[in-house]
């Protein structure tokens, strides 16, 4: 029997912790690692997987996102079952709301789930860094002969509070949900690891759907998975916890560890694009047999000019994107979105540089974050002078510098004044 699945995506969140990157765009439509989005890690690692037949549920500020879906997800395929389709919230609860959790979000799209029938339905986020082959946890959804199953990662205890844990007998069976508590309890055998929810799970058909119309009409439901459904679903049906540490990607090398970042603020947001640095990154861009895919800009290939003392166009451990030109400036340890420009003199080190930005002679810029369409006048200091950044742009805690763009060029030289 060839088994049917139907996939969602939920990709409508704010992402208000990882302002002011998400001030004019969805979390999911955030850059990340050059030329992608975060939420091309999700699409290529259902299309990898060999699963076609994707919703793509928007809601804030999507049209960013919308943008990115036509440019580079458009999925012409022969047969009527390969689509990925973006859809808007649909307004189907009583109260004409926007969704209101993300149990929420499918129950007002349960209409695509009765048409087509299948007898499996995927829900995945799209807000996080990973890649995963979800073929696998469908085989182990199959296998345990669950109705719903929950991917998870461990993580140590002391991050507990941080994270929705679940709570495993040692066949890996859900005995209960404990939310963000420093207290929950500790996997089978391992008292300094958790079981972390990471927001993806896979459903029986008639199981997910008999639960979305009763959370519905449950007046003092939140309506999400993780707070409502699943809680309310320990000890009344199968449900299993499928261990994302398991996770094997063709092309792999065979001890390569699965990697998965919750990249829900700047500085996680920070330490995920600098992974990218190491010589043999955690999370692997380079795999052909699982390939990262996104929009198929007809960029020209990166380009660095001049061989003089003191003017050298370089880059070193560093990711940088097709466009850009180094014209006789340094990068060190960063990441260069596409047609950002880095002039004679100029430094980048240890940042993560957007689309379109432009870096002036002579200029520094050092563990900062410049969204599109920056431009950074000749001899400007960026991350040198905490105390005078932090009264022009936003800086985390840890000193990370944010320079917020447009859709046209901003010129931080009328930021200095």
């Amino acid at each position: 029997m060839q088994v049917r699945v139907l996939a969602f995506v939920l990709a409508g969140g704010k992402g208000t912790r990882l302002s002011p990157l998400t001030k004019e765009r969805a979390k999911p439509a955030v850059p990340f690692g050059g030329r992608y989005r975060i939420v091309d890690f999700v699409l290529s690692n259902l299309i990898n997987s060999g699963l076609y037949s994707i919703y793509v549920l928007l809601q804030f500020k999507s049209q960013s996102l919308l943008q990115h879906l036509r440019d580079g997800w458009e999925v012409t395929g022969l047969l009527r079952e390969h689509f990925i389709i973006p859809v808007p919230a649909q307004m189907r609860s009583p109260q004409e709301d926007w969704y209101r959790g993300t149990a929420d979000a499918i129950y007002q799209n349960i209409n695509l789930i009765e048409q087509a029938d299948p007898h499996f339905v995927v829900i995945f986020g799209a807000d996080h860094i990973y890649r995963m082959n979800i073929r696998e946890m469908i085989e182990f959804h199959m296998h345990k002969r669950s109705q719903a199953t929950i991917a998870a990662i461990p993580v140590p205890q002391n991050q507990a509070a941080e994270f929705g844990v679940i709570e495993t007998a040692p066949d890996g069976s859900i005995m209960g949900f404990h939310e963000k508590r420093p207290d929950a309890p500790t996997m089978p055998g391992d008292a300094t690891q958790v079981y972390a929810s990471m927001g993806n799970y896979v459903f029986s058909t008639n199981l997910l759907v008999r639960e979305l119309y009763a959370d519905a009409q449950n007046p003092s439901s939140s309506h999400d998975f993780g707070r409502d459904i699943l809680p309310s679903l320990v000890g009344r049906a199968p449900m299993f916890a499928y261990d994302f540490q398991t996770n094997r990607i063709p092309g792999d090398p065979p001890m390569q560890l699965p990697y998965w970042r919750d990249v829900g603020t700047i500085d996680a947001y920070y330490d995920a694009s600098m992974d990218l640095r190491a010589v043999s990154p955690a999370l692997n861009l380079y795999n052909r047999q699982w390939p990262l895919r996104t929009a198929g800009y007809s960029d020209p290939p990166a380009k660095f000019i001049f061989d003089d003392q003191g003017r050298r166009g370089q880059a070193l451990d560093s990711i940088v994107a097709g466009g850009a030109i180094l014209s006789g400036g340094m990068v060190r340890g960063s990441v260069l979105g596409r047609h950002v420009r880095v002039h004679s003199g100029a430094v980048v080190e240890d940042s993560v540089i957007f689309d379109n930005c432009d870096i002036g002679r002579r200029a520094r810029v050092r563990r900062a974050i410049l969204d599109k369409n920056v431009r950074i006048p000749e001899d400007a200091e960026i991350g040198f002078d905490l105390q005078r950044d932090r009264e022009r742009y936003f800086v985390t805690d840890s000193g990370i510098v944010v320079i917020e763009g447009t859709r046209s060029s901003v010129d931080v030289a009328t930021l200095l004044v």
